[in-house]
């Protein structure tokens, strides 16, 4: 649920990151194509949304760059260019979704979730773990088809977990997630929306184990 936005214009940039953090995900945002590639090459992301027109490296250059290295991180281009050719040159480069500028946010959080679910290989928004159900569009979770009150970063934590079935999942690794480069953590926050999480499910068939050394896994019966 980290995602590495790269566009220069300020309005647009602080509009996208906003509601990407309002539903959860951890955004860095970067404003030059150069800095941005080098970012890339030591920093996992879930999906990358790239303006074309850039400081330094243009978006198709960054593009480049990064199907060379082999990586396959999901990529949405976002361009003022409508012309067909430009739109083809990006996905022939290796993009795997566009939008022209101007756009509805709407749509680019509907485009980045379908993006997210095909990297998953999921077919829809819901993500069902026994009788834990989330629902990734409307931002929701239920057990047994009663709706859970969560804030949005418990949401994400259990929403990272449900989707790593029988695996363990590391404390950094959830870190990793919900934090983006300029948020400072405390040490205990993980701990903190986990003890959360289960004050919140320790009437359902769902539970958080945790095992020292390994990190939290998701178990519902």
């Amino acid at each position: 649920m980290r995602i590495l936005l790269v566009e220069d214009t300020p309005e647009i940039g602080a509009a996208v990151t906003s509601r990407f953090e309002r539903i959860g995900y951890a955004v860095d945002w970067e404003k030059d194509g150069r800095t941005a590639s080098e970012l890339i090459e030591v920093q996992t992301y879930d999906l990358i949304v790239l303006d074309v027109m850039l400081p330094n490296m243009d978006g198709f250059a960054v593009l480049k760059h990064l199907r060379k290295r082999g990586l396959r991180t999901p990529v949405l281009v976002l361009t003022a260019r409508s012309a067909v050719d430009d739109r083809i040159g990006a996905l022939d480069l290796g993009a795997d979704d566009y939008l022209v500028k101007p756009f509805d946010y709407r749509e680019l959080e509907a485009r980045a979730r379908a993006l997210l679910r095909r990297a998953a290989g999921q077919s829809d928004n819901l993500l069902t773990l026994g009788p834990l159900v989330i629902d990734r569009a409307g931002r929701t979770a239920s057990v047994a088809g009663q709706p859970l009150d969560l804030t949005r970063r418990e949401l994400t934590v259990l929403e990272i977990l449900a989707a790593r079935p029988g695996r363990y999942v590391a404390k950094d690794e959830l870190v990793e997630q919900l934090f983006s480069f300029d948020q400072d953590p405390s040490p205990n926050a993980v701990e903190q929306f986990v003890a959360r999480l289960r004050r919140k499910l320790a009437a359902t068939s769902v539970e958080i184990k945790t095992e020292r050394g390994l990190g939290y896994q998701l178990h519902a019966s």
